[in-house]
C-alpha cells in the first residue's frame, strides 16, 4: 500500500533532485513533454541523434523512449540508448505508441522490449494489449477499450517482462504482476489535448529518475497527471486553455493538493 505521503515524498524528491530525463520522442509531443518536465522540477534533454544518444544517457537520470513518429534512424537512437541506460542501470520508461496499428510498430515495440529491457511501460488500454497479443490490431494511437479491461493484460506483461506496467484511461493502473493500484484522477476533457499520454510517460521518466522505487515513482506521476489535470479542468474553456493550464497546475500542486483529492485504491 503507498501512502499519500509517499506521493507527496516523491514530488519533493523530483523538485530537489531536478531529475535529467533523457527523452527520444515524437515530433507531436516534443515540446509539450519538456514544458512539463520543467514545470514539474525535472530537466528534460530531446536528444535522438545516434552519435550522441548512448553518451547523453550515461549523464541522464533516466530514459524515456516513445515511439509516437517511428523512422528507421530514431528506432537505430531508441536501442542504442536503452541498451546503454540498461548497462548503467538508469531506468527506461517506455511508451508502446500505436503498438498493434501496424506491423512495423508492433516489430519495434517487441524489439525495444527485448533489447533495451524496459523497467516502467506505460500504454493505453489498446497498446497494453497489443503487447500482449500480437494479433490485435489498434486503432492509432487512441484506446478503443477502457483501461479496466487491459488489467489482467498490464499483470501478464509485468511478470513477462519484470517491468512496472501502467495502464491510462479513465481509471489509471499500475502493477507489476502481484500488486494493484489505480488512481482515479483526471478529468475527459485531458483526452481532447495531443501528447497528454506521452507527458504521463515523461513525467513518469523524472519520478523514476529521482525515486529508487519504481512503484512508487509511477503510481506518484499518474496521481500528479490526474490531480493537476483535474485542476486545471476546473479553469480552462477548452482543450486549447487545458492546455497551458495543465503546465501551470504542474508547476503549482501542492502537497495539500495531493492529499485533499487524491483518489487512490488497492487490489
Amino acid at each position: 500500500m503507498i501512502e499519500t505521503n509517499q506521493i507527496t515524498e516523491a514530488l519533493q524528491k523530483v523538485r530537489e533532485k531536478s531529475p535529467l530525463v533523457h527523452n527520444i520522442t515524437n515530433y507531436v509531443a516534443m515540446n509539450n513533454t519538456a514544458n512539463a518536465l520543467l514545470s514539474i522540477g525535472a530537466s528534460p534533454v530531446m536528444a535522438h541523434a545516434t552519435n550522441e544518444v548512448e553518451d547523453m544517457v550515461g549523464i541522464a537520470s533516466s530514459l524515456v523512449i516513445n515511439m509516437g513518429t517511428l523512422s528507421e534512424k530514431w528506432v537505430e537512437a531508441m536501442i542504442l540508448a536503452g541498451k546503454k541506460a540498461t548497462e548503467k542501470a538508469i531506468p527506461v520508461i517506455f511508451d508502446p505508441v500505436g503498438v498493434g496499428a501496424t506491423p512495423y510498430r508492433t516489430q519495434v515495440a517487441q524489439q525495444i522490449i527485448e533489447k533495451c529491457k524496459p523497467t516502467v511501460i506505460r500504454g493505453n488500454a489498446s497498446e497494453i494489449m497489443a503487447l500482449c497479443n500480437s494479433n490485435l490490431k489498434t486503432k492509432g494511437v487512441d484506446s478503443t477499450l477502457s483501461s479496466n479491461a487491459a488489467l489482467n493484460s498490464a499483470k501478464l506483461l509485468a511478470k513477462s517482462t519484470n517491468a512496472i506496467v501502467v495502464v491510462s484511461g479513465e481509471t489509471d493502473y499500475i502493477t507489476d504482476g502481484k500488486r494493484v493500484t489505480s488512481i482515479n484522477n483526471g478529468n475527459t476533457i485531458m483526452a481532447k489535448v495531443t501528447g497528454m499520454g506521452c507527458t504521463a510517460t515523461a513525467i513518469t521518466g523524472a519520478f523514476a529518475g529521482a525515486e529508487k522505487d519504481l512503484f512508487i515513482a509511477a503510481v506518484s506521476a499518474m496521481a500528479i497527471m490526474g490531480i493537476a489535470g483535474e485542476m486545471a479542468s476546473e479553469v480552462s474553456k477548452g482543450p486549447g486553455s487545458m492546455q497551458m493550464n495543465f503546465i501551470d497546475q504542474l508547476y503549482k500542486i501542492s502537497n495539500i493538493d495531493i492529499e485533499q483529492r487524491l483518489k487512490i485504491k488497492y487490489e
